[in-house]
C-alpha cells in the first residue's frame, strides 16, 4: 500500500501514508501479514477514507464508542477544554458563555 501512495490521486491518501510508516516501524511482512488477513475476513486489518474500504472491521461490542454530528467535523481551539462537545455550540461561542460565566 504504501508504493501507491507515490501516485497522485490515490483514493486513500491519507491512510496509505499511515502504512508507510507502519512499514517502516514494523516491517513489510508484519503489515503485509496484517492485511492479509483481514481481507480474508479476520478483524485484523480494516482502513476507510473517501467511501473506500479494505479488510474486515471489528465486531461491534457494548465498549465501542459511536461519534454522532455533535463529534464530526470539530476543530480544536485553543483555549477550549471540550466543553463545547454536545452542546449544539461552537468553540468561539462556547468560550464567549464561558468567559462570560467566569466574569459573572
Amino acid at each position: 500500500m504504501d508504493a501507491r501512495v507515490r501516485r497522485p490521486g490515490h483514493p486513500m491518501p491519507e491512510m496509505a501514508a499511515f502504512m508507510a510508516k507502519l512499514r517502516s516501524a514494523f516491517g513489510d511482512e508484519t503489515v503485509d501479514e496484517a492485511v492479509r488477513r483481514g481481507k480474508a475476513g479476520e478483524p485484523t486489518f480494516y482502513a476507510c477514507e473517501n467511501g473506500n474500504s479494505v479488510g474486515t472491521a471489528s465486531s461491534a461490542t457494548g465498549s465501542v464508542w459511536l461519534v454522532d454530528s455533535t463529534i464530526r467535523n470539530r476543530q480544536y481551539c485553543a483555549g477550549c477544554d471540550g466543553g463545547c462537545v454536545g452542546q449544539d455550540v461552537g468553540c468561539k461561542e462556547w468560550l464567549q458563555r464561558k468567559a462570560a460565566k467566569e466574569n459573572s
